[in-house]
């Protein structure tokens, strides 16, 4: 499943204007076609945004919203934009949640603790608004967990970007990905700049850190079928969800084996915390492509960048995901020909 947004940014910041709100995928102002869904141009705060979607199969697992427009629930508090990727896995349902209630947190949170200082936004506001998401959304399994037990092992990647008073801000838990798309003005070039990097048990790194944080667990990581998964389950080191890994009484009975470690623990096993970047935005950096790592599977971020660069603006999202996809069910034709 491939999911993206592309942002493209005007270095004049300014207020909200009547018409500028909400983008979600899915939403009637979006257009269909088999298996994508697409919206193809829209306005937002600080330019222009498309977005795109296309499904595995017919149960659509992510989720993705744009909105522009205040991002407190103070009455003069900041104007902008925040864009938010939700790839889901085990079900729609942690996706679904976040999609419904992460910005509202935000806004909330923001609302408690605005400051002129710091432009109306902050990197602690965002992390509270992910922890809030996340407790509540465990908080929503536990009073499903009897009747609706696969709950427990929905869970989401979490990929927010907001931008506010000229700053970026990139908040991710997971292993979707966000590209800059900036011009070398000496060369002429928009080269690509990645400002996120992957929780996924693939890379090194993200290895050490499991193992620093668990270091009475040998199994904490486990190279199965030539991919490094944590407990030998999942690639990913943090989300939101995944209850079964996250506390001890949803790692038993009515929950299928297969989710289930054979080991209790006292303390969650994947992370809900995001990984934030805060950085001044230039007029060098034309835009911004927010994808799940289906996307990035298939496009470098070279390519990605050079697509929305020489596509025509009505339809870069569209391109980039069509392209992907294609590009996946060739993989799967060569592997089947094998």
């Amino acid at each position: 499943m491939v999911t993206a947004v592309l942002m493209r940014i005007v270095s004049c910041w300014r207020p909200s204007v009547e018409g500028e709100n909400s983008s979600r995928v899915g939403d009637a102002n979006g257009r269909v076609d088999g298996l994508l869904w697409y919206k193809d141009s829209g306005k937002h705060v600080n330019g222009e945004f498309s977005m795109a979607v296309i499904q595995a199969n017919n149960l659509l697992e992510d989720h993705s919203q744009l909105e522009s427009g205040p991002l407190s629930s103070f009455e003069s508090g900041p104007h902008g934009t925040f864009v938010g990727i939700y790839d889901g896995h085990g079900g729609p349902e942690a996706a679904k949640f976040i999609n419904e209630h992460l910005f509202g947190y935000m806004k909330t949170i923001n609302g408690a603790e605005f400051t002129t200082e710091n432009h109306g936004m902050s990197a602690d506001v965002i992390n509270k608004a992910f922890l809030a998401t996340e407790e509540d959304f465990l908080t929503h399994v536990k009073k499903l967990w009897l009747s609706k037990p696969l709950i427990a092992s929905a869970g989401s990647c979490c990929l927010v970007g907001i931008i506010c008073g000229g700053l970026l801000y990139i908040a991710n838990a997971g292993d979707s990905r966000v590209v800059l798309g900036r011009l070398e003005k000496d060369f002429k070039e928009v080269k690509a700049v990645q400002l996120s990097s992957e929780h996924n048990a693939n890379v090194e790194s993200v290895r050490e850190e499991l193992r620093s944080l668990h270091p009475n667990d040998p199994q904490v990581v486990v190279l199965k079928h030539q991919v490094w998964r944590v407990k030998g389950i999942i690639q990913i080191s943090r989300s939101i969800g995944d209850a079964y890994l996250k506390k001890a009484e949803f790692n038993k009975e009515p929950l299928l084996p297969k989710f289930r470690v054979p080991e209790s623990f006292d303390k969650p096993i994947l992370q809900a915390e995001p990984e934030i970047l805060v950085r001044k935005l230039h007029p060098e950096d034309q835009f911004l492509i927010f994808a799940s790592d289906g996307l990035w599977e298939h496009l470098s971020n070279q390519e990605a960048v050079n697509m929305v660069n020489t596509c025509p603006r009505n339809e870069t999202c569209q391109s980039c995901t069509s392209r992907s996809s294609k590009e996946e069910r060739n993989e799967i034709l060569r592997l089947g020909k094998d």
